[in-house]
């Protein structure tokens, strides 16, 4: 069993994008579950559902809900109460690592501190598990978290303080894209579209809707 955790910010760029068709099919290909945690249902289904201007890409994540393409934590047998306490524990921590002027800088919400917290649990369970994300932020904090210091020291103009010791143990953490997502499904033959330019086309929308992808990156992907 492997799971795919998905962060709103990759539900979005898919939705904005039109590829969430190509998401049902690459689930019929995934040995494993699409997940989605009720802060994310919240942010790409229950809030955009009352305004009229995201009304329609919510019900189209909402009929992926319907059909199982995507599922719930309880699916894999998770405690919400759990994954609450787990989420809450991931915020405060991520939320006072980085401190500018006296004042801790808020670098995740609720969402994203529960796609890292599901997969922490997941992995103590002996599940293997990613989070499909495209905010660079969070990718960061667990990739390259002295990067992400670097990053806020550039763009605060000021000498930024690391606290370590509040880093969540979240470096083991596997992370995609959307645009990664877009060139496994190109690869796998599940785009309909043929034109030879599809593959620069997937990746230069996915990167313009958000995806933190850069234009070396996508050069490098195009020649695999």
């Amino acid at each position: 069993m492997k799971v795919l955790i998905f962060d709103s910010s990759t539900i979005i760029n898919l939705t904005m994008n039109g590829l969430l068709d190509l998401l049902k099919e690459l689930k019929n290909i995934f040995p494993g579950k699409f997940i989605i945690t009720r802060s994310v249902k919240y942010e790409t289904i229950d809030r955009p559902l009352n305004n009229i201007q995201y009304e329609l890409g919510a019900l189209k994540v909402s009929a992926l809900l319907d059909e199982k393409i995507l599922e719930l934590p309880e699916s894999l047998g998770i405690n919400p109460e759990v994954l609450s306490e787990k989420t809450k524990e991931i915020l405060n921590k991520s939320n006072h690592i980085f401190v500018s002027d006296n004042e801790y800088i808020h670098i995740i919400d609720d969402g994203e501190a529960s796609c890292l917290a599901l997969s922490l649990i997941l992995n103590e369970k002996g599940i293997e598990s990613a989070i499909a994300i495209d905010e660079r932020t969070t990718r960061m904090l667990g990739e390259k978290p002295d990067n992400l210091h670097k990053l806020f020291e550039r763009k605060f103009h000021s000498s930024i303080i690391m606290k370590k010791e509040n880093m969540p143990p979240i470096q083991k953490i596997r992370f995609i894209r959307s645009s990664e997502l877009a060139y496994v499904g190109w690869k796998k033959g599940l785009v309909k579209l043929k034109n030879g330019k599809v593959l620069d086309a997937l990746l230069y929308a996915t990167k313009f809707k958000g995806s933190a992808i850069s234009k070396e990156e996508i050069e490098e992907i195009k020649k695999l």
